[in-house]
């Protein structure tokens, strides 16, 4: 499960960031997550949630936004999402190459809640 070391990965990042602002508290993570990265979602909800026990994330509300894999046709250069579980062009019937999108995986925004004074 490599959603564990990415998980403890991102609530250390989001945590020295909230450190950094003297944030009491990180009310809302928000990752990008392409279908190519090899993550999957509910395991990084989990992992996620088990890491930030404990500390200014815990509870914490975890959006991630899917990104779609995108192809490009070698033959017609059409891009285009991968349709089911096939490569093909949806225009001529060539197979499609990676296009570059659906490989993110990054922390895009942090909310966090100032400390009470």
């Amino acid at each position: 499960m490599h959603e564990a070391s990415a998980a403890e990965a991102i609530v250390r990042m989001v945590t020295v960031e909230a450190a950094a602002h003297n944030a009491a508290r990180i009310s809302r993570i928000s990752l990008v997550l392409g279908e190519t990265a090899g993550y999957m979602r509910e395991s990084l909800e989990f992992f996620v949630a088990a890491a930030a026990r404990g500390g200014p994330a815990e509870g914490a509300a975890l959006d991630i936004r899917y990104v779609r894999m995108r192809l490009r046709c070698g033959s017609c250069g059409l891009e285009y999402d991968r349709a089911g579980f096939t490569f093909d062009c949806p225009s001529c019937g060539a197979r499609g190459m990676l296009a570059g999108a659906g490989n993110e995986f990054y922390v895009d925004s942090v909310e966090l809640e100032e400390a009470s004074a």
